[in-house]
């Protein structure tokens, strides 16, 4: 969990709000990514972040629905802001990710110690 650790630590530090989005996201993304390894899947190339999101309830199950489609909303926005403007994420939407990112990666550790405590 560390690279998603710093993520995380380095979402609260000083920077623009699409930055500290983005590294949310970067974190969420790597939860998501945990989860679909440790079950043995890999994606495929294209579309590699959807398809690693959309993977969320399948692993977690149908209640998570939610939360993969907030996470593939923020992957549309976290695009706006890496590639064609600045200034698209406000102060709020940030902490909302952070927020979540941060509570999901409880919900992982938890699932892994669960599912794959060789893992944790």
């Amino acid at each position: 969990m560390m690279i998603v650790d710093r993520d995380l630590r380095d979402a609260r530090a000083g920077v623009s709000d699409d930055w500290r989005f983005g590294i949310a996201y970067n974190a969420a993304l790597k939860l998501c990514t945990i989860l679909l390894h440790a079950e043995g899947y890999r994606p495929e190339r294209t579309l590699q972040h959807y398809r690693t999101i959309q993977a969320l309830p399948l692993i977690l199950g149908d209640s998570r629905k939610a939360d993969a489609d907030y996470l593939d909303a923020c992957r549309a926005k976290r695009n706006i802001v890496e590639y064609d403007r600045i200034g698209a994420v406000s102060a709020d939407e940030a902490n909302e990710l952070i927020g979540f990112a941060e509570e999901f990666r409880e919900d992982v550790l938890t699932w892994l110690r669960r599912h794959h405590s060789d893992l944790v």
